[in-house]
Parts: structure tokens; sequence; C-alpha cells
């Protein structure tokens, strides 16, 4: 369990209504990364990630790119402790 990691991610951007949460979850589940992703009001997506450090290292990357019809223009990463999230969901 001590390769385990967490990372708090915001995306700024053209990142909503383009599929970002959705095509985000089903990376994560290929990855095999835990966590979840939801829209904020002001109009970006907030994620969490945890799992073995490459593989949340690789769900950061993903979020430079994000859906093909996403346009990213910033991605925020803070490093937190992990909490042992099971699984990953889109939440509301």
């Amino acid at each position: 369990m001590s390769d385990r990691t967490r990372a708090h991610v915001y995306v700024t951007g053209r990142v909503q209504g383009v599929f970002f949460r959705a095509t985000t979850r089903d990376t994560a589940r290929e990855e095999g990364a835990d966590g979840w992703v939801k829209n904020l009001d002001d109009g970006r997506v907030e994620a969490v990630f945890e799992g073995p450090s490459a593989v949340v290292e690789a769900m950061v990357e993903f979020c430079h790119e994000g859906s093909p019809q996403a346009r990213v223009e910033d991605v925020e990463v803070t490093e937190e402790d992990p909490e042992g999230i099971e699984g990953f969901e889109i939440r509301r």
C-alpha cells in the first residue's frame, strides 16, 4: 500500500458538455485508478485519482487532453494522502 498515491485535480477549459467525465471514468477504470470526477458550477471539472503512482500520473497526464471534444486550458494538481477509495465514479 506504500506505493498508493492520491492526486486532486481541477481542469479548466471547455471541459463540460464534451464527455470529459465519462471519458475520464472509462480511462480510470481501464488504467485501474480509483476515485471520482464531477462538474463544478464554475465550468471546471474536479477529479480525484488514487492508486499506484504510475497509474495516478497517467490519469493526471490524461487530464491535459481529456475527451476528443475537450479543449483543456489548465490543470491544477495537488498531491494528498490516499483515503482508500475503491472504484471510480462520476459524481453529480
